[in-house]
């Protein structure tokens, strides 16, 4: 159909919108007219991705110079295939209404591990394994030595590509992972490489958050695009996570212990090469006598070697002449490794800022603060000068010189925290030094002040005036939408004790309570019997979650659900969990049910959807706070509370309520599915926990439903369940929640009469 949005005319390939999809839409628009940033909840399963693509491409087709490139912005490969896939129905719908092939190139931009199709290299698993032998046989002096000795590998397809790839760009068309792997295949160029190249050209690019947020890989892979890009941010209620993370280092004994033994690899390989051939250092020197900007003329698209954060006018100085020499680096590097050895042998927690640990590097190994800033630049150049192949043996000692130009260049937003022992395993000597970010909005800074327009988007941004102040930005537009529904397809309840009278939850001081843990298992073997299909539960943390499954099982809580439905748990094992989810999968699939117990920020509370019967109800087990004790968080909270007058518990609430949104929500991803969200502890139902729940959740969460003993909730659960197992199709929906073409026809005719504000005018049809 094609609709107009405030006076936009929109392509959107259905039949049939959502109210709310239009509302989402004319939001958006007003947000690109105003070339602002805008922070949008729209509910899991409503169709936000393909009205962002709908209105933003249609706003392209308009106002080609005003907005001349979408970034799209997700977190998995799955996610990201699925937009590409929205894509190319939506580009093809066009092309059929207009009558012409549309000059619109999209493509997904992944990493070498999801897109190379070397017959040896490909088989690696390890993505870092397959940068570091991309490297090897890619890396220019490589493809130099082998022009003299055809023995040393490199790798044809990026040969081919170089050669013709680079003067026939790719042709107008929609490309996913598969698509760009088979065009490589038949041209044999490199399809990681031409996807690089291509994105300059791209009008639409889809690729991960780190690709905009890392600044090791920002600077590499997105430095070329132009202001007048969208950039758009999908999934994005973890964004100040991701952040924090691509701005942090931690280094723990075996990091100092391999970097060692990397310089004594480059002392041997400096040694050999001013035997062999001393010029090469010679000219190295003297670029950086000319400055990092002459040298970095030289440097490698690689993100192996990319700098961490440089800021643009460091680059024009003159390297520090007591790292200039390659010999005196590596003995700088030396010393400073040797400082972090020292460092590390602590009996207690020293937490102190990067000034302060500057100030002691001086007084200690006079080590100043200068040289340090250029650390991994001169890295980079180096391991380049002595055409090292394999990136990966250095990865350790990369790291370090990462940490060391970090801490010499941020004095604000950073602590460093050392710790005797590993949180996870307290009484085992294992000390980590953490250089952890306090502020997330240091990493998307340059992508606000770059972008003119920068969408952040989610099902579950509540509430959503906290991302603005932890974000350090001004929206021109906050909005939230609810869903319409032709039946009530979503039960939230909160149950708040058990059978017994006992009050339920997941607090510090009550959670070893046998009670407690005996009214959970009561709650899931209860629900288990009415419930059909998949039933999936979701624990506050991994430890918590077997100590209740051990207690359950003397309980006999295991042998009574195993009666009605098999039983899979989540573990922090990669492939068990896939294992475990595969099986519970087939076990919904067969029709013999099946129960999933899972982690609040976990692999399965993040990036599975259970759609239909893979998840009829899902149960949170306790509000999933934060590790509180962790020193990391303590001093997050401090700075939050100093900077921006954000409070300790408002921040912690806020936090674990979007991790709990985020988990219940995976049980509805439409508007013709169905599911229980059972909240399980009763603190859930104090107001201040209520309100930072998603406007589309409270809505359905009445009063009556917000103190429930488990058999209160299970009847409840019963007749509900009872009345959606009635016939219900599609065309049912027409009524309440779907706008047909006829339905916005007659709405448009009859509000044109009421209203005189024509800006204010519904959707036109054609």
């Amino acid at each position: 159909m094609k609709i107009t949005v405030d006076g936009l005319l929109v392509y959107f390939p259905y039949d049939y919108i959502y109210p709310e999809q239009y509302a989402y839409m004319l939001e958006l628009k007003r947000t690109l007219d105003a070339k602002g940033h805008c922070l949008l909840e729209m509910p899991s399963g409503t169709g936000k991705t393909v009205s962002l693509l709908s209105l933003i491409v249609a706003y392209m087709i308009a106002h080609p110079l005003d907005v001349t490139k979408l970034i799209y912005c997700s977190r998995t490969v799955p996610e990201i295939e699925k937009v590409i896939e929205e894509l190319r129905r939506l580009v093809a719908f066009i092309e059929k209404e207009r009558d012409e092939k549309l000059k619109i190139l999209g493509l997904i931009l992944s990493s070498r591990k999801n897109l190379c199709i070397h017959p040896e290299v490909s088989k690696e698993r390890e993505g870092k394994v397959v940068d570091g032998r991309c490297h090897s046989l890619t890396a220019s002096y490589i493809r130099e030595r082998h022009k003299y000795d055809e023995s040393v590998p490199i790798c044809t397809f990026y040969e081919k590509f170089d050669m013709d790839g680079r003067e026939a760009p790719l042709a107008p068309g929609i490309y996913n992972l598969e698509d760009l792997k088979i065009f490589g295949q038949e041209m044999n160029w490199c399809p990681y490489y031409l996807a690089r190249y291509s994105i300059l050209h791209a009008n639409i690019i889809v690729y991960s958050y780190h690709y905009l947020l890392d600044p090791k890989i920002a600077d590499v892979v997105s430095k070329e695009l132009t202001r007048s890009a969208v950039v758009v941010f999908d999934e994005a209620h973890n964004i100040d996570n991701v952040c924090i993370d691509s701005m942090s280092v931690k280094i723990n004994r075996r990091v100092i212990d391999k970097s060692t033994s990397n310089l004594q690899v480059l002392e041997r390989t400096i040694s050999e090469m001013k035997e062999e051939d001393a010029q090469k250092l010679k000219d190295e020197y003297q670029r950086l006598v000319e400055g990092l900007r002459d040298a970095s003329i030289a440097r490698e698209t690689d993100v192996v070697l990319a700098n961490p954060v440089l800021p643009e006018e460091i680059l024009h100085e003159v390297v520090p002449g007591n790292i200039r020499n390659a010999e005196h680096f590596v003995g700088f590097l030396r010393r400073f490794v040797e400082y972090l050895k020292t460092r590390l042998r602590v009996q207690h927690v020293v937490q102190e800022s990067p000034a302060s640990f500057l100030k002691d590097v001086y007084q200690k190994v006079c080590i100043e603060r200068k040289p340090l800033r250029f650390c991994h630049e001169r890295m980079s150049s180096l391991l380049r000068t002595l055409e090292i192949a394999d990136m990966t043996d250095f990865s350790p000692l990369i790291l370090i010189t990462h940490f060391a130009t970090l801490v010499s260049t941020y004095t604000k937003g950073f602590s460093i925290i050392v710790e005797p022992f590993d949180d996870k395993t307290p009484t085992v000597s294992n000390p980590i030094l953490h250089f952890t970010c306090l502020d997330s909005s240091i990493a998307i800074k340059p992508v606000f002040d770059r972008f003119q327009t920068v969408v952040i988007t989610s099902g579950t941004l509540s509430p959503l005036d906290m991302y603005p102040k932890i974000l350090d930005f001004h929206p021109v537009i906050m909005s939230s939408f609810t869903m319409t529904l032709a039946r009530p397809c979503l039960l939230p309840m909160i149950v708040s004790k058990g059978n017994d009278q006992v009050a339920i939850s997941s607090r510090y001081e009550t959670r070893e309570d046998v009670a407690v843990v005996r009214n959970y298992g009561q709650l899931l073997v209860e629900m288990a019997t009415i419930v059909p299909d998949g039933l999936v539960c979701f624990f506050t943390s991994y430890l918590y979650l077997e100590s209740v499954v051990a207690s359950w099982y003397d309980q006999g809580v295991v042998d009574n659900l195993l009666r009605h439905k098999l039983l899979f748990i989540e573990t922090q094992d990669a492939a068990e969990t896939s294992l475990a989810l595969l099986n519970y999968i087939k076990a919904c699939e067969t029709g013999r049910g099946a129960v999933l117990l899972s982690v609040a920020r976990g692999k399965v509370s993040e990036g599975v959807d259970f759609d239909h019967h893979l998840g009829r109800a899902v149960l949170m087990f306790g509000i999933p706070y934060v590790y509180t004790q962790s020193r990391i968080l303590r001093a997050r909270l401090e700075y939050l509370r100093d900077q921006f007058q954000i409070r300790e518990n408002d921040f912690l609430t806020f936090d674990a309520m979007r991790h709990a949104a985020q988990c219940v929500g995976r049980a509805l991803r439409g508007k013709t599915d169905y599911g229980i969200m059972v909240f399980a502890d009763k603190r859930f139902a104090r107001s201040d926990k209520r309100s930072k729940l998603p406007k589309w959740i409270q809505e359905h969460l009445k009063d009556s439903l917000c103190n429930l003993s488990t058999e209160e909730a299970v009847q409840i659960a019963k007749r509900w369940l009872r009345m959606m197992a009635q016939p219900f199709s599609r065309e049912d929906q027409l009524g309440v929640s779907l706008l047909t073409l006829e339905q916005l026809k007659v709405r448009q005719a009859k509000e044109t009469e009421e209203k005189t504000d024509f800006q204010e005018a519904e959707p036109m049809i054609y």
